[in-house]
């Protein structure tokens, strides 16, 4: 009693020993090494906690949710470096091609797809950027509706399943992932389907910003079009179906779908003549890197978390949040706020490990569903994914941007989608039936 002050210095340091660009893991670890020293010395602190440690890690293992990352992210990574996921791209752009803002609505419907393939953004922003920017600013399309597309439409594999935010969020919060799937399903369809709409009416008050294609690039024989479309559209989405569709009727967890996804990914490349070795390593390398920071980062904010509930943190901030005057509704606008703000400088599975901890006691305490208040918080996650001015989507976008696509116009671009995000969200605060619907009527 007496030292929660300690606790509050401790989370302040850490943010300050963040922003400084340390890596978050060794500032989560550094940071609770030096106050769990301080809070010894001040006899704030019993170092025989520390032997809670191993359980926790162990415990962690141990988590049979936490295995669909690696096949997930490995499946995303076989669509892309086999050149399957550009395949689709091309051929949905073709088909699409005689509408006013076909192409970008091309964009939508494969970052749609290559979401719910992946759940991997990065990826996703950067290969559709290579591949559709070039063609949209080529026949005619406004610089920024093109780039806005591309960044809004790359980053819905934060919030469609199998999304890894909703992995990690699922183990943070304490639900079923599945049902984080099922309640995600439908905002983030919402999403993707403003977004076309939006697109087609820029198209239609503005043909001249959203033009149709060329006849001579569009035009191909009806006979090879049917063929390109079985071969580069079907056996994807076909794919993407068996492993949503498992998870939601109850089949398979989402481990075992992912790891379905994988095999099937590889069956696909192989069945393309493109399963080759390096392909396997690359994939692998990818898998690793992405899985191996998820876990360390997991490992040290545990460290920081036991120091920091230890020191008095935890309690402080559950009842400061807990007796907000206004309830429920002003600890969402306090939750979303912070949320947004944190997405706008770090990675989502950063603030997972930071801010989640602190609000999900609050969430339970009030008496929120906590199958809503993760959705809610991971279409937040999605709107700081894309906001100016530096949103990490916009940065992914602009590493591969040609010259004629200023960071200023990358920036502006964002800004109609963002609104379109803030939208959705408000509706799926107001209206918690878009997430629980689906919930409640699932065969699990």
């Amino acid at each position: 009693m007496g030292y929660e002050w300690l606790s509050i210095a401790m989370f302040l340091g850490f943010f300050l020993i963040l922003l400084s660009g340390y890596p978050v893991a060794f500032s989560f670890a550094g940071t609770g090494l030096v106050f769990g020293l301080l809070g010894w010395w001040l006899g704030a602190f019993d170092p025989a906690r520390l032997l809670l440690l191993p359980n926790l890690w162990f415990g962690t293992m141990a988590n049979f949710t936490l295995l669909a990352i690696p096949f997930f992210v490995f499946l995303g990574a076989v669509l892309e470096k086999s050149g399957l996921a550009e395949d689709l791209l091309e051929t949905v752009g073709i088909l699409l091609g005689p509408l006013r803002g076909g192409m970008a609505l091309a964009v939508v419907l494969v970052g749609t797809l290559l979401a719910a393939a992946t759940g991997v953004v990065a990826a996703t922003v950067i290969l559709m950027g290579l591949l559709s920017l070039p063609i949209m600013l080529r026949y005619g399309y406004d610089k920024q509706l093109a780039a806005g597309t591309i960044v809004a439409a790359g980053t819905l594999a934060q919030l469609i399943p199998p999304s890894l935010v909703l992995v990690v969020l699922s183990d943070q919060i304490g639900v079923s992932v599945g049902d984080l799937f099922l309640g995600a399903l439908i905002p983030g369809l919402l999403l993707a389907g403003s977004y076309a709409l939006y697109v087609l009416g820029v198209a239609f008050f503005r043909p001249a910003a959203a033009p149709a294609l060329p006849l001579e690039v569009r035009q191909i024989g009806r006979g090879p079009l049917v063929r390109r479309t079985l071969r580069a559209i079907v056996p994807p989405v076909v794919l993407i179906l068996l492993v949503l569709g498992s998870i939601f009727l109850g089949l398979a967890t989402p481990t075992e779908a992912g790891a379905v996804g994988a095999v099937g990914a590889c069956g696909l490349a192989a069945f393309n003549r493109r399963l080759t070795p390096k392909l396997l390593t690359d994939a692998a390398h990818s898998t690793a890197v992405v899985t191996g920071v998820v876990m360390i980062i997991l490992f040290c904010s545990s460290f920081f978390g036991l120091v920091f509930d230890a020191l008095g943190g935890k309690t402080l901030i559950t009842q400061w949040l807990v007796n907000l005057p206004g309830g429920y509704l002003t600890f969402m606008v306090v939750a979303n706020i912070t949320i947004f703000l944190l997405g706008v400088f770090l990675e989502f599975i950063e603030i997972s490990f930071i801010a989640l901890p602190l609000l999900v006691p609050a969430a339970q305490a009030l008496g929120l569903d906590m199958v809503w208040f993760g959705v809610v918080m991971a279409l937040n996650l999605q709107t700081a994914f894309i906001s100016p001015p530096v949103g990490f989507s916009l940065f992914y976008l602009q590493s591969v941007a040609p010259e004629s696509v200023s960071t200023r116009d990358i920036h502006r671009s964002a800004l109609p989608f963002m609104a379109i995000q803030l939208v959705i969200l408000a509706l799926v605060i107001a209206f918690p039936q878009t997430v629980s619907w689906l919930v409640e009527r699932s065969f699990q």
